[in-house]
């Protein structure tokens, strides 16, 4: 992402540990040249000609997914469509990497606020397909764009 928000990104995933990794943003691609994906302003679909020219790392050939899981997460992510943002929840991964004693109020925070980072909308649309992307324990939602750039690396 460029701008301010993409440097605030950086930022954040520098204090969850990610380092200053080069992918700040996730999204769905719905089909049809459509995306969803979370913005400040909140959840929306959007075409993605809009990425034309940017660097983006496709998850296709890294999950074995059938037809019907696959339009279970456009199904999911076209659910959410208008979910709020919020970079609170940046602090909150932070808190939750340096293991800071607020992290029950936080993760109950998270999981109850109804928003969404880029990388918590990606993560929950998988989840609600059925289909668990990290099986490392985290809490979910506790995704960055860096998580899921790894998660799908080459």
């Amino acid at each position: 992402m460029a701008g301010q928000v993409g440097r605030l990104i950086r930022i954040g995933q520098w204090l969850n540990g990610n380092g200053f990794a080069d992918f700040e943003h996730a999204f769905v691609y719905v089909g049809g040249g459509e995306l969803v994906e979370a913005e400040p302003g909140g959840a929306r679909l959007g075409p993605l000609t809009e990425y034309d020219g940017r660097p983006i790392r496709w998850s296709t050939g890294r999950f074995q997914l059938t037809e019907e899981q696959r339009q279970a997460v456009v199904t999911a992510a076209r659910g959410y469509l208008g979910v709020p943002y919020s970079s609170a929840d940046y602090f909150a991964l932070a808190a939750h990497h340096f293991h800071l004693p607020v992290g029950v109020l936080i993760k109950a925070y998270v999981a109850d606020s109804k928003h969404m980072i880029c990388s918590q909308l990606v993560d929950q649309c998988y989840r609600d397909a059925g289909i668990q992307l990290f099986r490392d324990g985290r809490w979910p939602g506790y995704v960055t764009p860096a998580d899921l750039a790894n998660l799908i690396r080459p």
